[in-house]
């Protein structure tokens, strides 16, 4: 039977350990590649606007994600608050930008959790967690005494360190990044991150060091990788390169969602290269870039 690997460090006393360190962080905040070094146990706030509680903007059983997280009864997620990289163009902006949600205790994170275990999810997807990491791994332990035993997903933007990725090595169970850009010039204009690419890169390449290709056991996920792509319009994002990099340095077996659903939120409304959604033709193009990149593990084409 399937036991998830954050039981075993939870009981030896590594994710006591990896808690108080990721907490120790917080006192000077480089958590995330902004390293704005505040101090957000003392309430201070940085780029991601978070001070020592994070924040939920909801939570529940969700059947909208990718198949082997999906399954019969759904993927438990858990939306914060905030974030690390606030996209011009997100679809969420009232959530990452506009903050909408409430201030959430350890104890109330791991309420949610189980919460979301007893509904009968099969995993507990975290949205947007890379600010908030210490708090994840604070309420863990809660959870864990209460019975929490399915896999853990760690569902961010890909703009995450190595330092903070090694910190959940063994406790994560399948790492679920965004791989949005792979030249720095748009990232710099729509995220304020011209660092994105060498950044993801990184990112990339640790989480598949630390859990490997998906492995999908009677149609479920339980440990590996999984890459999100959103296709942009004009190749904004680059995709024949990033399918190029995931084939040839992570895994010809890497699992990836190639993904039509853009549309421009927020800032993008009436951008002269972004303001429109993808087109056809353009989806098309990203999906034989990618097979033709060797990729064969893509959701809903496999």
């Amino acid at each position: 039977m399937f036991e998830p690997s954050y039981i075993r460090l939870h009981r030896d006393g590594t994710l006591a350990k990896r808690t108080k360190a990721a907490l120790d962080i917080l006192k000077a905040c480089r958590l995330c590649p902004r390293a704005c070094g505040v101090d957000r146990t003392q309430g201070e706030k940085g780029y991601c606007a978070t001070g020592r509680l994070a924040g939920v903007a909801g939570f529940g059983a969700h059947f909208g994600e990718e198949a082997p997280l999906v399954g019969r009864h759904g993927s438990g997620t858990i939306f914060f608050t905030g974030c690390n990289l606030l996209c011009s163009f997100c679809q969420n902006y009232d959530i990452s930008h506009l903050r909408q949600g409430r201030t959430t205790t350890a104890q109330e994170l791991a309420e949610m959790m189980i919460d979301l275990c007893k509904a009968g999810c099969h995993n507990i997807n975290f949205v947007t967690p890379s600010h908030v990491i210490p708090q994840i791994l604070e309420a863990l332990p809660l959870a864990i005494e209460q019975g929490l035993h399915v896999p853990l997903v760690y569902n961010s933007g890909g703009y995450d360190t190595v330092a903070s990725l090694k910190l959940l090595a063994g406790i994560f169970d399948i790492y679920m990044p965004d791989f949005k850009f792979w030249d720095g010039t748009w990232p710099e204009k729509l995220c304020q991150a011209p660092d994105y690419p060498h950044i993801a890169r990184a990112a990339v390449k640790e989480m598949h060091a630390q859990v490997g290709d998906l492995i999908i056991e009677q149609g479920l996920a339980v440990r590996g990788l999984l890459v999100r792509h959103l296709v942009m319009p004009n190749d904004v994002a680059g995709t024949e390169n990033i399918m190029a990099f995931l084939a040839g340095v992570i895994s010809r077996d890497t699992y990836v969602n190639v993904m039509m659903q853009y549309r421009p939120c927020y800032k993008a409304v009436g951008d002269a290269i972004i303001g429109r959604p993808v087109s056809i033709t353009e989806y098309s193009q990203a999906l034989q870039a990618t097979l033709q990149a060797g990729l064969h593990r893509l959701d809903k084409y496999s």
